[in-house]
């Protein structure tokens, strides 16, 4: 094997073999490590290359295996795609595209379970009824919780594009509280009737909506037409076969499955 090198790829130190990087004559790294074009050192003396430095680990792993591996739960597709352009490693192009088409077919077929769970719960909280007086009341208050799970990514996208939450004023996307790419829970109440605004902050309530239309999900029939009308829109159809009838219907499961 040749003498390692030190490569600097946007900040990130990766050492390897001038045999690997020129492994394919005609790619960027090729030419650039074969002295046709000019490569630029960082003030350690690497090699400096101002490109993304996470990425190039399956670049330059495919240049030593010839294998692009990439972890189940890769979320990067377009960043990869732009930094193998770049590259111009042939193979590894091919292999980027046919990686793709084997992506899209999974995600075609998906399945889209659902798990809800409603309590009621009392709430204490302070009324103003004139200055300097105050009296204390309190209210039965609906909670409700949703656990999602998708083996389609993009459609868990789509909802988080769907509904927000509403809390301190402000209505956040709920893709911010995704799990993992594949799972997740929401956990909102129903509006109060006569509960202070600032009482919802106070007492960390989150409420649901949906936009654009706007609506508040202030019951789980509520939430599960909206949810099944995102979900027949992406593809999705009600699984007959699972849960039990009488579970869907009380709004306990849902199932469905998507089949392209």
């Amino acid at each position: 094997m040749s003498e390692p090198i030190t490569l600097n790829v946007g900040g990130k130190l990766y050492t390897t073999s001038l045999s690997t990087l020129t492994s394919f004559p005609d790619s960027m790294l090729g030419a650039m490590f074969s002295g046709k074009i000019p490569t630029k050192k960082d003030r350690q003396g690497n090699c400096f290359i101002d490109r993304d430095g996470k990425i190039f680990r399956y670049i330059l792993n495919f240049l030593r295996t010839s294998h692009l591996d990439l972890p189940e739960d890769f979320q990067e597709m377009g960043l990869l795609r732009r930094e193998v352009d770049f590259y111009q490693i042939q193979p590894l192009i091919e292999a980027l595209q046919e990686k793709e088409v084997e992506l899209s077919k999974a995600e075609k077929n998906a399945m889209l379970n659902i798990t809800l769970d409603q309590k009621t719960q009392t709430v204490h909280f302070t009324v103003r009824e004139a200055p300097q007086i105050y009296s204390l009341s309190s209210s039965n208050m609906e909670v409700f919780s949703a656990h999602i799970f998708s083996t389609s990514c993009l459609f868990l996208k789509l909802l988080g594009s769907k509904l927000y939450y509403c809390f301190n004023g402000n209505l956040s996307s709920i893709s911010s509280y995704l799990q993992d790419p594949n799972h997740l829970t929401l956990d909102w109440v129903a509006s109060v009737e006569g509960l202070p605004e600032e009482e919802y902050t106070r007492q960390n309530l989150k409420r649901l909506w949906v936009v654009p239309d706007n609506k508040q999900i202030n019951s789980f029939q509520v939430f599960v037409e909206e949810v099944l009308k995102i979900a027949m829109s992406d593809g999705f159809c009600i699984d007959s076969s699972h849960p039990h009838t009488s579970d869907f219907m009380n709004n306990k499961i849902i199932r469905l499955i998507r089949y392209k």
